[in-house]
């Protein structure tokens, strides 16, 4: 498995020959909109660092034989705009081009009681690589590669820190970290932390790929 990290939570992973993009939002607009040959789009929930709707439509029409996956709730905002999609829910796992993809319903992170809180899809791709969007969820399942939410109105060093250790996979590597890598952030606490309990903590350089 190939991951390129684009900024923030777009992620183009490559896989059996396919490439995957995942929330392709309003912190990495530049970065999405030039990549080429995608064929699986994953879009987790429905706030803009997430999915930036002028983007999408770029990115898709470089892409016209991309699938986007999704869940109802971003489908609303989906249907407003005409671009198809497919909803994948329940944990009912699904082959989309040769690519074994599980969803797992949950909701937004609570960032304070009702505040911003909506239908979040986690996505477990070929059961390697579980991406939880913007949740702490946990499949209870093996997780070989986590990508794991490091920053955010939601989130903070010890609530991400004891959710890799909850989940305990391999691997994992920082997504959610716009504003952190806007403000000169560093991940060294991650890598202490984790390390010291087996778990390696692999940073990205933004827009090179790294195998998995």
């Amino acid at each position: 498995m190939n991951i390129k990290k684009l900024g923030h939570c777009c992620l183009v992973i490559e896989e059996n020959g396919k490439k995957i993009m995942t929330d392709p939002g309003s912190w990495t607009v530049d970065e999405q909109v030039k990549e080429k040959n995608i064929d699986i789009i994953l879009i987790t929930h429905e706030h803009g660092d997430h999915i930036h709707i002028e983007s999408l439509k770029k990115i898709i029409k470089n892409n016209p034989k991309a699938v986007v996956i999704t869940n109802k709730g971003v489908g609303r905002l989906l249907d407003d705009i005409g671009i198809e999609y497919q909803i994948l829910e329940d944990k009912n796992p699904k082959e989309f081009m040769g690519i074994k993809l599980e969803a797992h319903d949950c909701e937004h992170e609570e960032i304070y009681q009702d505040i911003s809180i909506v239908q979040n899809t986690a996505f477990f791709i070929r059961e390697r690589l579980f991406y939880p969007g913007d949740s702490f969820y946990n499949p209870n399942k093996p997780v070989e590669i986590l990508a794991l939410p490091v920053a955010g109105p939601w989130a903070n060093i010890k609530n991400a820190t004891n959710y890799a250790l909850e989940i305990n996979p391999k691997t994992c590597f920082p997504v959610h970290d716009g504003m952190l890598i806007s403000f000169g952030g560093n991940y060294a606490i991650y890598k202490v932390v984790l390390e010291k309990y087996g778990i390696v903590f692999k940073s990205f350089e933004e827009n090179k790929a790294e195998e998995f």
